[in-house]
């Protein structure tokens, strides 16, 4: 059976997991790439950083954005959640302060789930080259729809 997910269970699936794709337009299309996130509840917002690219230049031109979360564990039971949203660039202290809460976090989710070894925290850090300043970001959410399909 497949339904729709409520707020609630949408809210639920986006805070239980830091992996999602992110869609963006650049020219005339859509570009969806995978992304580490941070699903901050107090604001309703969704964390990230990257470096300098692609996907930066496009979510200036353009900031409206979407982020799949998906949860398959056989094709008869998944759930999925779509986020609609607007793209913001931080600087200066509230950079720094939501890399931080985007750390921590993570750290939190990871120490909850089966893989308790928070040691490979660091490997977010390696997708910034060295020297590079990771440039954060939020996503502010518009809009939340999912589903979910249950044998």
């Amino acid at each position: 059976m497949r339904r729709n997910l409520d707020q609630k269970e949408g809210i639920e699936l986006l805070s239980n997991h830091y992996i999602g794709h992110l869609g963006y337009i650049s020219g005339a299309y859509p570009h969806v790439i995978p992304i580490t996130y941070y699903y901050d509840k107090a604001s309703n917002t969704i964390t990230s950083y990257s470096s300098e690219g692609h996907k930066i230049e496009a979510m200036r031109k353009n900031p409206r954005v979407s982020l799949c979360v998906n949860e398959i564990h056989s094709v008869a039971d998944w759930q999925s959640v779509l986020v609609y949203g607007s793209f913001e660039e931080l600087t200066g202290i509230d950079a720094k302060h939501m890399l931080r809460e985007f750390s921590e976090g993570i750290k939190d989710l990871i120490k909850r789930s089966r893989k308790k070894d928070v040691q490979y925290i660091s490997e977010f850090s390696a997708k910034i080259e060295k020297g590079d300043t990771p440039l954060v970001f939020r996503i502010h959410i518009d809009e939340i729809t999912g589903k979910k399909r249950e044998s």
